[in-house]
């Protein structure tokens, strides 16, 4: 008979020891998990958006092929090889033909811009989105205790926050804080900022107004890095109403239950992606780096692994640690724990990119696909026309959880959780053309218009452009 193998005190040590371990890691797991689906559940930190305004601005100033092809016939230092480079990119880009430029643009004062032009922009989205915001929402200017603004590239003085309290009369106490420079992810940031104040001051209202100066940033030089930003970035913006008063818990359609920022300003590849600054021969404008796709991509594995114990089932985390272990790359599945995902419309190959990294399919990227196409990149604003897309389709529940993500120079990505806690209508800023999304990605229009540029012969380029 074979003897009878009885372990050694040593192996019985390490095996008892490893089974302890494997338990100290589903304590942690577990521990760690209920900690943050539980935290911050309301009482005086809680943070409600009672309601949101999305800009639209009037039908004259939609960007039209005609109009766009006026405007990049103006910029006079471009050579045949720059105009079908635009060209491409905005067949492209994902961005139909009826988005919004400033007024200034359509007078063809874009290449000359002055102050008042830059104010003039601002105020056309401040008033025509405050006006209604406080109209539907039954509350008065006077009782706003928070104000916050975000413009990343024009900040005149007096500050456009200033100008907010003086328009509306708005009461002697209030906090007011203007963000410059915080790029596309901005309104994210200001949700942030409220957040903290409503931590240490009880029964506050917020307004945040989120939106970009195109005006002062309209590029007339011939870096292709920089000619990007006249084709993607549209006239947009959100007014957003906050609260943590517990009276007007009942008014609010969601609560912001996580918000996680991601910060990669150390490193210098991040730090320099998108900039503003004046090409070699002094023109202003905005750069994009062909290191973004890579950065970006950096930025949000970082910031969803911050973001997934909050959010993602305890069995989901279990399975990705597992999976992990076993075969050293895993992938979690945000679909077990989010229903909407709303991601920022930086451009075409953003969304494909971030839909990609979450395993989205063609539901899950309509939204912010058609908000593109409808809208463009409204920078920091986009997010809330995803949003209000979901609203005018009829697609958010109460209980519904919404995941945003947005980026921005820094370079920065900030994710929030949205819980829906009452039924929304579908009266929003999609309301005359819901009907018409989705839609095809490329615009006929600009084809038409600008056909002719894969064909022109260079000899006689400059001669043909003048007599158009």
């Amino acid at each position: 008979m074979l003897a009878r193998y009885i372990p050694d005190t040593d192996t019985l040590l390490f095996f008892s020891m490893l089974i302890m371990l494997f338990y100290l890691l589903i304590i942690v797991y577990v521990v760690y998990w209920f900690y943050y689906k539980f935290a911050d559940h309301g009482g005086d930190h809680a943070c409600y958006i009672i309601d949101f305004e999305c800009y639209k601005p009037t039908d004259d100033r939609k960007l039209h092929a005609d109009l766009a092809s006026n405007m990049i016939m103006r910029i006079k230092n471009l050579d045949l090889k720059d105009l079908q480079f635009l060209w491409r990119v905005m067949l492209n880009s994902g961005i139909g033909g009826e988005t919004y430029v400033p007024k200034s643009f359509v007078m063809g004062k874009e290449q000359s811009p002055t102050l008042s032009d830059g104010i003039l922009e601002m105020e056309d989205f401040f008033y025509h989105t405050l006006d209604k915001l406080f109209s539907k929402s039954s509350i008065s200017p006077s009782d706003i205790d928070v104000l916050v603004v975000n413009v990343s590239t024009f900040s005149p003085m007096p500050s456009l926050t200033t100008r907010m309290v003086n328009r509306y009369k708005m009461k002697e106490d209030i906090k007011t804080f203007n963000l410059s420079g915080m790029g596309c992810s901005a309104s994210l940031i200001s949700i942030n900022l409220v957040q903290n104040i409503f931590k240490s001051y009880k029964n506050q209202l917020a307004l945040i107004l989120t939106t970009e100066s195109i005006v002062p940033n309209w590029y007339t030089g011939n870096d292709k890095s920089m000619m990007l930003t006249n084709l993607l970035f549209r006239s947009g913006g959100c007014a957003i109403l906050l609260t943590n008063r517990p009276n007007l818990k009942h008014k609010a359609m969601f609560r912001v239950k996580h918000l996680v920022r991601t910060h990669h300003g150390a490193h210098d590849d991040d730090y320099q992606c998108i900039a503003h600054k004046e090409d070699e021969d002094g023109y202003l404008g905005v750069s994009l780096s062909k290191t973004l796709p890579k950065v970006a991509g950096r930025a949000i594995t970082a910031n969803l692994k911050e973001l997934a114990p909050k959010i993602l089932p305890l069995r989901e985390l279990l399975r990705y640690l597992l999976v992990t272990c076993l075969q050293k790359k895993a992938t979690m599945n945000f679909k077990t724990g989010i229903k909407h995902f709303v991601i920022h419309t930086g451009g075409k190959a953003v969304i494909e990119g971030i839909g990609k990294s979450l395993g989205l399919n063609d539901y899950d990227l309509e939204p912010s696909r058609s908000t593109l196409h409808r809208f463009g990149n409204t920078s920091a604003g986009s997010i809330w026309y995803v949003l209000a897309y979901m609203e005018a389709k009829k697609r958010l529940k109460q209980g519904d959880a919404i995941l945003m993500i947005s980026l921005g120079a820094g370079f920065k990505c900030n994710s929030c959780i949205l819980e829906m806690v009452r039924d929304l209508s579908d009266e929003n800023v999609w309301k005359d053309c819901i009907t018409s999304y989705p839609a095809e990605a490329a615009d006929s229009l600009f084809r038409e218009k600008f056909g002719w540029l894969n064909h022109a012969d260079p000899s006689t380029f400059r001669k043909t452009v003048q007599v158009m």
